[in-house]
């Protein structure tokens, strides 16, 4: 049984009901970690999918006391001392608390205990402890943060959203057959579009680096490269995956997460201003509530690290329950597509192209 506060409708059903996926769940990472990060949990373990959880017992289990027998079974609590905050530095805090949650969710799966790694903690440390202890892909130059964006109509991935601040054309060709794939298999898109962001729509438009990376992406046969998209275009459903920089990703989807609050936020402030105005936001409700729940950034749990030996997934840091849930379900389809070996063989058919 779901979690209280818990919508299973909308989280996406399993691949597979006879096979069993197993996903360590950094348990102390989050701001509301570890109550909403357990109680995520609870809400879609069963016999299709084993969660572990790392981080301190005694307050895991303080949380799992709600949880039914049937559902306790199908958890398991890994004893994590430590917890790497928000302000550490992320490499010497992943060197050094060897011990804790975030670190050991992730050896975890580097040992093959479990398929998936998850985490709402301390984002840098996250992607440093991914990278030590589950490698990049044989071949593959750069690991790219992908999101999903929650945009009217259908979801658009967003490659790279902060793991790389400054990149070569190469590594744009690499998150773009990446995410492509994540796409196809994940998200049930077929053959999905992809674009690369520049400051016009031309090709002959944009800095070396989206030149170059715009030559290379439109000679990749597995590619369905639609060009060159502005600004503009990143949530107008133009294209199934927008690909750029991390340093640009990081910046526009900080921004369009606030705007997309402050819209909300001020369609609240203006249905309650005056009775006409609180009639027009009653009779509006339906639709009102319909767009909010459109763009939803916790309907996919998370930003997927597509790149390295093992799934492994960063949540938001103020990530709720519903969000675990969902990045635990997406988590766990990925891992009964086979994305990890899908990425391999995609990186492979790259060539020398990549290995430059």
């Amino acid at each position: 049984m779901p979690a209280e506060g818990v919508d299973s409708t909308m989280i996406p059903e399993d691949a597979s009901k006879t096979s069993k996926t197993t996903i360590a769940l950094d348990a102390m990472g989050g701001d509301f970690a570890p109550d909403e990060i357990v109680h995520g949990a609870i809400a879609v373990a069963g016999p299709s999918l084993h969660v572990i959880l790392t981080g301190r017992r005694a307050e895991i289990e303080r949380c799992l006391a709600a949880a039914e027998d049937s559902i306790r079974e199908y958890i398991t609590v890994v004893d994590a001392p430590d917890v790497i905050g928000f302000d550490e530095d992320p490499v010497n805090a992943v060197r050094t608390k060897t011990g804790s949650s975030l670190v050991m969710a992730c050896r975890e799966v580097a040992e093959g205990r479990a398929d998936g790694v998850i985490s709402a903690g301390n984002t840098g440390a996250m992607l440093a402890a991914a990278l030590f202890n589950l490698k990049r892909i044989h071949g593959l130059k750069r690991p790219g943060l992908c999101a999903v964006l929650p945009t009217p109509g259908k979801p658009t991935l967003f490659i790279d959203v902060g793991a790389n601040s400054e990149v070569r054309p190469v590594h744009l060709l690499e998150f773009a057959n990446m995410a492509s794939i994540f796409a196809q298999f994940v998200l049930d898109m077929k053959n999905p579009s992809v674009g690369l962001v520049s400051i016009g729509e031309e090709s002959i438009k944009g800095n070396d680096l989206v030149l170059e990376a715009h030559r290379l992406m439109a000679a990749s046969p597995d590619l369905n490269f639609y060009g060159n998209i502005e600004g503009r275009d990143m949530v107008r459903n133009v294209v199934d995956v927008v690909v750029t920089d991390g340093f640009t990703g990081n910046v526009s989807l900080k921004l369009m997460e606030s705007t997309s609050s402050l819209i909300v936020e001020e369609v609240k402030k203006a249905a309650s201003r005056g009775i006409v105005a609180k009639i027009g936001g009653l009779l509006l409700k339906k639709q009102l509530m319909a767009f909010k729940d459109s763009i939803d950034n916790e309907e996919h749990g998370g930003a997927y690290l597509l790149g390295v030996r093992g799934l492994a997934v960063v949540c938001h840091g103020n990530a709720s329950r519903r969000a675990i849930a969902s990045a635990l379900k997406y988590t766990a389809r990925a891992s009964e597509q086979r994305l990890i070996s899908k990425l391999e063989e995609r990186i492979r058919t790259l060539g020398d192209v990549a290995r430059l």
